[in-house]
């Protein structure tokens, strides 16, 4: 089915999955199931303070440290099946099919989250690894539409609409889920409930949470056009290995085109930085910050995740507005030189709330501005092509590896030293080569991307 390109109901369904699903890594990656996780495994049933480290079978792990392995291994994951499953949908022809059935499997697993119990903490982790996949999985098709639905001059703005409503819809449910936890709503609401699976309300958040992101992609996928784009001379034998052929063909492709190639391996160290932040930055304000008390330190966090959030949405505005003023390409600079600033900023300065809100306030300007642009960029630099799928589902890979990487040496770096402070170091170390990569690009054709 050819796709209408600029057409404002699609534009407008395609958007509206980024109000979706951002409850997922805004609740459950960043605000708080870490929380909920780091206060169930440092505490016992009467509040007390308790050894926060993991124990599986012979191996010991700090509670974070462990937490940051899962998130590597869950992207890891995503890393081997989303090549397998793009190829099979190329072959089944549909791949709004695929994007309904990663976001049921998310929004599923996250209500599995309910049941979490510290004593059995690798099942416990379970439905957190299938809702990774589901997330992502779903964002790989998501992506692919991007080129579809928006012509080049219009991919800016439309990437940074989608990001900006994402930013708004999970900040809703949070704030809805906040006041639930303040006011102590299902605790007194199921008493006995609540002394069988500790942190009621937290876990009724997770409920929310699979609701939100399952009910609102329902207009989504009712109202975005199939894109049934089905590969000539079929072959069943090839449906498992045609997805990791098609990256190998991509990757050959990119070798070839300069630009792109210099982009994406920017991009895959500034980008890294970018998610490992998203995933640790609660635990790390958790341990490193000076709260006064343990109840101070809940509702600060979530409150802190919601000022990243509501200046998220101006910063993806912001960072528009900017790359039509300059370009893409410097726009990204001016962020990730803004990044270095914050985390050299922790390492060195950040230890009291006061000086947390104000690093908060920085990253929430030029998180959504970062990605945006990142999106929109990569569309422009494709070269011309029907694939767009295979393109997008090379550019997810390559951002879970990074992911993987920089979740995997946070947790490294955290075991070895004994401090999670320690471990921004290996962040700035990514912001400055993914700056540097993106300085050397060589110039290019694209006016709209502005790299003279």
């Amino acid at each position: 089915m050819e796709i209408k390109k600029d057409d404002k109901s699609t534009i407008k369904a395609w958007t509206f999955y980024d109000w979706a699903n951002s409850v997922f890594p805004l609740v459950i990656n960043s605000a708080i199931f870490p929380a909920f996780y780091e206060y169930q495994t440092s505490h016992n049933t009467q509040g007390e303070l308790i050894n926060s480290d993991i124990i599986i079978g012979s191996l010991t792990f700090k509670n974070t440290e462990f937490y940051s392995y899962i998130v590597s291994i869950s992207l890891l994951i995503v890393c081997f099946t989303a090549p397998i499953l793009s190829g099979i949908a190329d072959y089944r022809g549909n791949k709004k099919r695929f994007l309904s059935f990663f976001c049921a499997l998310g929004a599923f697993s996250v209500a599995g989250l309910f049941f979490f119990n510290k004593n059995s903490m690798l099942l416990s982790m379970i439905p957190f690894l299938l809702a990774t996949v589901g997330y992502w999985g779903s964002i790989v098709f998501y992506n692919a539409y991007l080129p579809e639905i928006a012509s080049e001059h219009l991919q800016d703005k439309v990437s940074a609409k989608g990001f900006a409503l994402g930013y708004l819809g999970s900040s809703i449910l949070l704030i809805i889920n906040l006041v639930f936890i303040l006011t102590g709503t299902f605790k007194k609401l199921f008493p006995d409930l609540n002394l069988a699976l500790p942190g009621i309300d937290a876990r009724f958040a997770f409920i929310t949470v699979a609701i939100w992101w399952f009910g609102f992609a329902q207009y989504t996928l009712k109202k975005l056009p199939a894109i049934n784009t089905v590969v000539e001379n079929k072959n069943s034998k090839k449906i498992f290995t045609k997805g990791f052929n098609e990256l190998l063909k991509v990757f050959k492709e990119i070798k070839t085109q300069k630009t792109l190639k210099q982009f994406l391996s920017s991009y895959f160290f500034y980008n890294m930085g970018v998610q490992t932040v998203m995933y640790m930055a609660t635990l790390f304000a958790a341990k490193e910050i000076d709260w006064p008390n343990d109840s101070y330190k809940k509702t600060a966090l979530i409150i802190s995740i919601l000022l990243i959030q509501f200046l998220g949405i101006a910063g993806s505005f912001l960072f528009s507005w900017l790359s039509n003023k300059i370009g893409n390409v410097k726009a990204l600079l001016i962020a990730i030189f803004l990044w270095i600033v914050i985390c050299a900023s922790v390492y060195l300065f950040i230890n009291t709330p006061v000086e947390f809100y104000c690093i908060a306030a920085s990253v929430g300007l030029v998180m959504g501005g970062i990605q945006a642009l990142s999106r929109s960029t990569y569309s422009k630099l494709l070269p011309e092509t029907k694939d767009h799928a295979s393109y997008f589902s090379f550019f997810d890979v390559s951002e879970k590896l990074g992911i993987v990487l920089g979740t995997f040496s946070f947790g490294l770096i955290e075991g070895i030293t004994g401090s999670m402070r320690q471990s921004v170091l290996a962040l700035i170390a990514f912001f400055v080569v993914g700056f540097v990569g993106l300085l050397v690009m060589p110039k290019i054709k694209y006016s709209s991307v502005k790299i003279k």
